[in-house]
């Protein structure tokens, strides 16, 4: 790509034109923010993010309900979190919806993301084209041995509460946690994997509800080539999103890809998509 063309991208219709003619491999990053109108706060927004939420677990600071070391020595506040949180509550969003549509139209080389809430899957993206870089609920482990256990025997644990979890941890002799990346814990292989493998064929980063301040995630926007378009959508400008390949729509989640959609003329299947699939999860 020249940059005379890359000089073209002065707006979204530019980006439009060039998604029509040229895009065949994206790469979508996403964070907590495309998961805030299903009813899962993010984690830093002050007043309504999960960290400034948590006095009721009585922590010494908010990030260690997700502490492996924490964990080990008081796991009750996660458990309780967990509880809340737990995959099957909340219903995917249109921009999950709109993630789904890219992958129907071909487009969609991977979708890396932040979130744990697992509704990349509810939404029906192939797993395959998922990357959860910090881990989900799908699967569950134990924390010494890193043994696979059900992931239905252990949500059916955490959903009874206290009494559901000890009698868990007494069977196994150990405690068990779904396979949530905790703080003094590694990324997943995968994750590395995959980087190596789909950065150099991405011809259009959309990076959308994140404010890429944990690493090494933050980092990915930074592996696309030089040359390659990126798009921001986001309530803020986060990152290093001023270069001159950069378009940001600065605006909530669902009504970015709502106008992105619009613009590329894919409301109508966009809408009928989210129609369809909310349908359905309701009647689950």
């Amino acid at each position: 790509m020249t940059d005379e063309k890359m000089n073209k991208f002065e707006n979204i219709e530019e980006l439009v034109k060039y998604i029509s003619s040229d895009v065949k491999n994206i790469i979508v990053i996403t964070g907590a923010g495309i998961s805030v109108s299903a009813g899962i706060p993010d984690f830093r927004t002050p007043g309504t993010g999960l960290y400034s939420q948590l006095e009721k677990y009585d922590l010494p600071y908010p990030e260690a309900i997700f502490s492996i070391d924490y964990f080990k020595k008081n796991p009750k506040p996660f458990y309780t979190l967990a509880k809340e949180i737990y995959p099957g509550n909340f219903c995917p969003t249109p921009t999950h919806y709109f993630i789904r549509l890219l992958e129907e139209k071909g487009l969609l080389l991977r979708n890396y993301t932040q979130n744990i809430d697992s509704l990349e899957n509810e939404a029906g993206i192939n797993k395959e084209l998922i990357v959860a870089a910090h881990g989900n609920f799908d699967t569950a482990s134990t924390i010494k041995g890193k043994h696979k256990i059900n992931p239905v025997e252990v949500k059916t644990s955490i959903m009874e509460g206290e009494e559901g979890w000890k009698r868990m941890s007494q069977k196994y002799g150990e405690l068990i946690k779904p396979d949530i990346v905790f703080f003094g814990e590694p990324l997943p292989y995968r994750f590395y994997e995959l980087m190596k493998e789909d950065f150099g064929k991405c011809d259009l980063l959309i990076v959308i509800g994140t404010s890429l301040q944990v690493q090494p995630f933050a980092s990915l926007i930074n592996l696309v080539s030089e040359d390659t378009p990126r798009l921001l959508i986001n309530r803020e400008k986060v990152g290093n999103f001023y270069k001159y390949r950069d378009i940001t729509l600065i605006k909530d989640c669902d009504t970015g890809v709502r106008e992105l959609a619009c613009s590329l003329g894919w409301s109508v299947e966009l809408e009928s998509l989210i129609s369809k699939e909310t349908k359905k999860w309701k009647k689950k």
